[in-house]
This record gives structure tokens, C-alpha cells and sequence, in this order.
């Protein structure tokens, strides 16, 4: 098998001119060197020099591979040098649940991306169970989940935390258990997806099913069959500040232990790297802000003194006297 040590000793006997120059610049015995490049050229079934005398000339077959060997050498410099670069660049392939990525990533993702030109971000809508499953077979690089987390195998940070409501048409009854709720058509997503899970937990409180589930392939068009009536969903709150038709909606609570959920990053463990360090820290900032902006009590401002009014008999009496 060719090894690039064997590339190093043919080049440097191509640029030292001859077997005793390139045994000394690379600081080894003359008969290693030659046995080195008798080797090579037995793999290849080629003889890379004509030899005249002591003298060496690069036959036309040693010039082709002289070529290779210039090119195999950079690649394998590069790619010393990349393993310990810090800098980010390079691919880095993630994975977001589509209402993540629509309204929460947007403006840490053009802040990455304005920052490291160096980076490809390739970018891919999963549910939870997709990113574990693509992150274990090396599919993508990291992405985003919701809890609870797996097993020892990946490495997380904690990014945006969610408030889930149920969705239903404007004007819709109150919806205070799955029992108000078991008549109606249920929109879910595909399977995998948390919230169907969580709308499935909610049933089971009251021991209930839903007569009719009906599955769904993107956010929007979720919305929009709840406007016109056409069923009931579980869905972030996140998303309905983004939606033009917010206001021909009703939202109804869920219970607490159902209606937050933690976000986080994951990656597999070991696996960091520049370009994954630098997203992490932008998400998570970002996530920082939105979380405390959400949480932070309302400010309310002072009302400007009203003056005391005077009743109508005294004011009379104080015109009376003018």
C-alpha cells in the first residue's frame, strides 16, 4: 500500500536531483532511500526515474506521478492544519423543527452566517426524533430537540423554552380537558413530532382518544384549517406571532406539565468543533433574550395625576360670588 512517506522520499530525491542529496536532506541513509523508491515503483509496476549511472531523470511515468504526489501532499497538509484550526469554515450541516427554524433562527442564523463567510451552512427541517436519529448516523453535524434528551451519547445546551397551546377557530367554546375536545378532528404532524405527543398525553389525562386525527405537513397550512373550523391543534405559541390571521384564532391553556417544553442543541459527543462552537453561542444568546423577554413582568408606567374634580353646587356657588 502506497503511504505519503514514501511520497515525501520520492519527491525529494525528484528536487534534490539524486539519491545522496534527498538521504541528506531528509536525514536518513542512502540505502533507505533506495529501497524506498524501489518499493514505490513495485506498486505502481513503473519505473519512475531512468537511471544513468548515478544519476537520476524522471522518466515520463514519474512525471505524471510527481504530479500526484505534489497534489496528495497539499491535501494531506491541509488537512493537519484544518483538524486544528480555530477558526470556523468549512460544512456544517443542521437541523431545526420547522417552527424553530421559521421564527426563532432567522435572525441568529444571518448573524452566523454574517460573521463566518467561511461556513456552508446547510440547513434541514427535522423533528426531534429525526435529529437524534441523523446526528447518531452522521448525517448532520447537530440540531435541535426537544425534551426530554436522550442517553449519554449526546451533548446538549439548553436553548429557547416554549409555552404549547391548543388551538381552535375564533369564538370556539372553552376548552378546559380533552373532554371538551374528544369530538373534535385533531391536526397533528407526522409521527415523531413532540407536540403530537404532548396532544396524546393530554387525551390520556382523561382516559379519552380523539375521534378523528388528521395529519398535517407544514405549520401554515395547520393554521388555516384551525381558521376555518376544521379541527383543533397543539402548536408553540411562537408560531401564532408570525400568523396574519392570528386574531381568527382562540388559544386555551393546556396543563402546565404539558404546556412548556425545553429546546436544546445536540450534538454527539466528542464531535465539537469551531464552526459548531460559534453557532451554539449565537443561539444561545439569542435564546437568553427571548427567553427573558418572555418571563419579564410587565412595566407598568405611572398614571399623570388627575385633578380632584369640583362638585357642580360649590362651582355654581363660585360663580354666583364673582
Amino acid at each position: 500500500m502506497m503511504e505519503l512517506s514514501d511520497l515525501q522520499v520520492f519527491r525529494a530525491v525528484v528536487e534534490a536531483g539524486g539519491i545522496t542529496r534527498a538521504a541528506e536532506k531528509l536525514n536518513r541513509v542512502q540505502s533507505n532511500v533506495t529501497t524506498r523508491i524501489r518499493q514505490l515503483e513495485q506498486q505502481l509496476g513503473v519505473d519512475l526515474f531512468i537511471r544513468e549511472g548515478k544519476r537520476l531523470h524522471l522518466s515520463p511515468a514519474g512525471k505524471v506521478m510527481l504530479g500526484y504526489a505534489d497534489r496528495l501532499l497539499e491535501l494531506a497538509r491541509e488537512a493537519r492544519d484544518s483538524v486544528h484550526d480555530v477558526k470556523p469554515r468549512g460544512l456544517l450541516r443542521f437541523a431545526a423543527p420547522e417552527s424553530t427554524t421559521c421564527v426563532r433562527l432567522p435572525t441568529p442564523l444571518s448573524e452566523y452566517c454574517r460573521r463566518y463567510p467561511e461556513v456552508t451552512l446547510e440547513l434541514r427541517t427535522r423533528n426531534g426524533e429525526q435529529v437524534m436519529r441523523e446526528i447518531l448516523a452522521g448525517e448532520i453535524d447537530a440540531g435541535i430537540a426537544v425534551a426530554p434528551f436522550p442517553d449519554a451519547r449526546f451533548e446538549k445546551v439548553d436553548i429557547y423554552s416554549e409555552e404549547l397551546v391548543l388551538i381552535a377557530a375564533a369564538g370556539h367554546p372553552p376548552i378546559r380537558s380533552a373532554r371538551d375536545a374528544r369530538s373534535q378532528t385533531i391536526l397533528v404532524f407526522e409521527p415523531g413530532c413532540p407536540w403530537r405527543a404532548r396532544l396524546q398525553q393530554w387525551f390520556a389525562l382523561t382516559g379519552d382518544t380523539p375521534e378523528r386525527m388528521i395529519e398535517i405537513t407544514s405549520y401554515h397550512a395547520m393554521l388555516g384549517c384551525v381558521v376555518v373550523g376544521m379541527g383543533l391543534s397543539l402548536v408553540p405559541r411562537m408560531v401564532l406571532e408570525t400568523f396574519p390571521e392570528a386574531h381568527r384564532l382562540s388559544v386555551h391553556p393546556v396543563p402546565p406539565e404539558l404546556g412548556h417544553t425545553q429546546m436544546a442543541i445536540l450534538w454527539r459527543k466528542g464531535a465539537r468543533s469551531p464552526k459548531l462552537d460559534a453557532l451554539v453561542e449565537l443561539i444561545a444568546g439569542h435564546a437568553a433574550t427571548v427567553n427573558a423577554r418572555r418571563t419579564a413582568p410587565a412595566v407598568l408606567r405611572p398614571r399623570k395625576p388627575v385633578a380632584a374634580s369640583v362638585p357642580p353646587a360649590r362651582r355654581a356657588r363660585r360663580l354666583r360670588s364673582r
